[in-house]
């Protein structure tokens, strides 16, 4: 009997918008139907979907039972897939696989946006698209310059007598 492993996941929440997809119901749909083509590609074939209680803490003693909507995925478990045997009985030669060769080696650099949680540890941190601008402001507001001593803070320092005209 084949062993599989089994992964749940929250079933999507609200609609997905895509070109010629106008009524809620078909985003809806669209949504589930990403979900489904993208654990499909991953190996993982749709079970079911269910609607489960879960017991939460709802202020500080209390609990409250909120359903959750999930969907449940199989797959066979590594050691029982079948090995897919190359074939032998070719009657034409492969093509010849061209090879490329480039003068070095260049692996596109990983990058993420400084302080994006989502970012993987060995993602070079670079700023995001407002930071380069924010960087270059000094913090001073633009303001016409003060050519001289106002009357009213000319009247201030000799009230305080730290000297004057």
């Amino acid at each position: 009997m084949p062993a599989y492993e089994y992964k749940v996941v929250p079933a999507p929440a609200k609609g997905t918008k895509a070109k010629g997809v106008k009524t809620p119901e078909a985003r809806f749909a669209n949504s589930i139907e990403i979900l489904l083509n993208e654990m499909a590609a991953e190996g993982w074939e749709f079970q079911r979907a269910e609607l489960l209680p879960s017991e939460e803490r709802s202020g500080m003693m209390g609990s409250a039972t909120n359903w959750r909507n999930v969907m449940v995925f199989r797959r066979l478990l590594a050691e029982d897939q079948p090995v897919s045997e190359p074939e032998t009985s070719r009657k034409e030669p492969a093509a010849p696989s061209p090879d490329f060769r480039h003068s070095e080696q260049q692996t596109p650099r990983l990058t993420a946006a400084a302080g994006d949680p989502e970012a993987p540890p060995e993602a070079e941190q670079v700023p995001g698209p407002g930071a380069a601008k924010m960087q270059a402001d000094d913090g001073v507001e633009e303001l016409s310059p003060v050519s001289g001593i106002t009357a009213a803070l000319k009247q201030r320092a000799a009230q305080k007598g730290d000297g004057g005209d």
